[in-house]
């Protein structure tokens, strides 16, 4: 997959995108990922990418100029199976869903604000609008890192072992079930003994269970939207049972 970023703060990714599962998928070539300042397409001497708001108002606004001349430097508006986005709070709200939707994508732009908002008309230009939640933050570019990072995991050979990510929290629709490694005691915390037992098919439901569980108990609105197999409606009758015996 090809990404591109437009921002003013290129220098912010470099973390992230540097270190751990982000930079193997680079290395590897599954993941190209290219950072544009769109300060470089600056028209005025000072380099200047925002103004004052026409009708007045507080804050600065981003300039259309820099940003559309740095995409179309930089972008092939042409180019099949591709999306340039918008990062946003007035977006759509990313999740897991949309995720998955992007990472079959050949080609994604990113274009990150800053200040008070962008000039009206640079929405002529993009495809969608995305937020990562209903909160403002400074700019864009945590919000385009998170996406970055939630799409790169999905695509093929990023990570080594597809089970991996599709066991993950709201990958399936539901909350990860508990896990647990060495050592079998900690602290008098014991690790449950079904999961010690070597019997997978009874470790395979106790985990659906679990899932469940922790889907009711901490995100319930999540169950409302989840089509549930035959078998996960007798284990989450079980767990409803449960929860009201123990108070």
């Amino acid at each position: 997959m090809n990404i591109k970023i437009f921002t003013i703060f290129p220098e912010m990714f470099n973390g992230p995108f540097n270190t751990s599962i982000l930079h193997k998928a680079r290395e590897k070539g599954i993941l190209k990922i290219d950072l544009i300042n769109f300060r470089d397409y600056a028209q005025d001497k000072h380099k200047s990418v925002d103004d004052y708001p026409f009708g007045g108002g507080a804050g600065m606004v981003l300039r259309p100029e820099p940003i559309i001349l740095a995409l179309e430097a930089n972008w092939d508006f042409n180019q099949p199976n591709q999306e340039i986005i918008l990062v946003t709070p007035q977006g759509e709200i990313f999740n897991q869903e949309k995720a998955k939707e992007l990472a079959s994508k050949d080609n994604l732009a990113f274009i990150c604000g800053h200040y008070e908002g962008f000039d009206e008309r640079i929405r002529h230009f993009v495809t969608r609008e995305f937020s990562i939640g209903d909160y403002v933050l400074t700019g864009g570019e945590i919000p385009a890192m998170v996406m970055v990072d939630a799409i790169a995991r999905l695509i093929p050979g990023v990570i080594k072992e597809m089970e991996s990510f599709q066991e993950d929290s709201f990958y399936t629709g539901l909350l990860e079930y508990p896990q647990y490694t060495r050592p079998r005691v900690f602290r008098n915390l014991k690790v449950p003994d079904v999961l010690l037992s070597g019997n997978h098919e009874k470790i395979r439901l106790w985990r659906k269970k679990e899932s469940l569980r922790r889907t009711l108990k901490r995100r319930p609105e999540l169950l409302d939207k989840y089509e549930l197999s035959p078998e996960e409606k007798i284990l989450l009758e079980e767990v409803k049972k449960e929860e009201s015996a123990n108070g």
